[in-house]
């Protein structure tokens, strides 16, 4: 039988806005590499670094809490200029911090 993987839990945020900062150039370079760079790709990593600051500042630690928090508040973005959606940016968040963590994401070790 399978184990379910635990849940992720990120380190108490000691700086929230450097976290957002970093994780919104990620993010972007992330966009930009992974299909092609659009303008667009600027505005949706400002937006998902937003609302994961605020989630930190908020004292939230969760990575699945985090995840949930950006799929819902992404879904008021306008993505009709990208390839993106609100998942594939959550799921863009999700590994890059969990790459960050030295946690492999196919396996969550």
């Amino acid at each position: 039988m399978t184990q379910p993987i635990p849940p992720i839990t990120l380190p108490p945020s000691e700086n929230p806005l450097l976290e957002g900062e970093w994780l919104q150039k990620r993010l972007l370079l992330w966009l930009d590499t992974e299909f092609i760079p659009e303008i667009v790709n600027r505005k949706i990593a400002q937006r998902a670094a937003q609302i994961f600051m605020r989630q930190r500042m908020e004292g939230e630690n969760d990575l699945g809490s985090l995840v949930i928090a950006i799929v819902t508040e992404m879904q008021a973005f306008d993505f009709s200029k990208s390839f993106y959606g609100e998942f594939v940016i959550a799921n863009a968040v999700s590994d890059l911090l969990l790459e960050s963590l030295g946690i492999d994401r196919c396996c969550g070790q």
